[in-house]
């Protein structure tokens, strides 16, 4: 039986791998075609449990509705979104077509060389003529030579990838997100408020200090304009009390209790740094005893 590894960026593999008849999960081990396609399967990278058998038809209904599009593209606008959080916008034509929740591969130059990082979309399918996408600033080579971009500075861009997305399938979600690990869901919640889905959603969004929270008044402007959306900070750092009324502390088991009672009828999407993942996890699962089938995570990688 051949087996074989997939790696984060493997959706044009997986559809290589229905060609070939072999079933491919992101971040595991592959079964040949006489593998039981009932049994159950982790897809490691969007944290989905679902069949085998299920996880090919998704896998076949993608490769139906988006092909992989690569394209070169130029830099059309720079957002400061606090004060090392910034978003990139590119031109993108018609035809890049993406479902909320996911992630595409950049490639830009440095000294003259490509260098390439993936990241989630944190604009919504529904805000058409540019891909944005949001990232902390740090000292590493990539982050610094997106922090020297300027307006028509080109780039290439491979799109999409990735299974953490939501179009409306369930009645109740909730999301549970940390810092910059906000922009997939921030796609998401954008898309649910331009198409007016009736989908009841809770966010549960963590950060350091007020300063710190991308998207802020994004974020107020979509919950004025959809009564289902209801979005609760929670801030980590030394606090001026006087100022902030806000919920304090990193998300927990109370704070799932507390502010969203009815946390059985939901289904989770959990997106951040690994070690938040894996702790939201583990609360969901071992301390609320929720499902492994209701809860579907992302860990997010675009801290270099």
């Amino acid at each position: 039986m051949k087996t074989y590894v997939l790696n984060s960026v493997g959706y044009a593999l997986h559809i290589q791998a229905l060609k070939e008849s072999y079933y491919f999960v992101p971040g595991a081990k592959a079964a040949h075609k006489n593998k039981n396609r009932d049994a159950t399967v982790d897809c490691a990278i969007s944290g989905i449990n679902m069949t085998l058998q299920t996880f090919i038809t998704v896998l076949k209904g993608m490769r139906n509705r988006m092909e992989i599009k690569e394209f070169e593209t130029r830099v059309i606008e720079i957002i400061q979104r606090t004060q090392d959080v910034k978003s990139f916008r590119f031109y993108a034509p018609e035809d890049a077509e993406f479902n909320p929740g996911q992630y595409f591969v950049l490639t830009i130059k440095i000294n003259e060389r490509d260098a390439t990082k993936h990241f989630s979309f944190s604009n919504s399918p529904s805000e058409k003529g540019y891909i944005e996408f949001t990232k902390r600033i740090t000292s590493s080579e990539f982050s610094q030579a997106l922090n020297r971009l300027t307006i028509n500075d080109w780039a290439r861009i491979r799109l999409p990838f990735g299974f953490f997305t939501f179009e409306g399938e369930y009645e109740k979600i909730a999301f549970l997100s940390g810092g910059i690990g906000i922009t997939a869901i921030r796609s998401m919640c954008k898309f649910s408020c331009d198409k007016k889905l009736s989908t009841d959603i809770i966010l549960l969004y963590g950060n350091s200090t007020e300063n710190d929270i991308p998207f802020r008044e994004d974020f107020s402007r979509m919950q004025a304009e959809n009564k289902r959306l209801k979005v609760i900070h929670t801030l980590t750092s030394s606090l001026d009390e006087n100022r902030w009324k806000g919920r304090t502390g990193p998300i927990n088991s109370v704070m799932v209790r507390e502010e969203i009672p009815d946390y059985k009828e939901r289904v989770f999407y959990i997106c951040g740094p690994p070690k938040m993942v894996e702790a939201l996890k583990s609360i969901l699962s071992d301390e609320l005893k929720l499902d492994r089938e209701k809860i579907k995570w992302e860990h997010f990688l675009g801290y270099d």
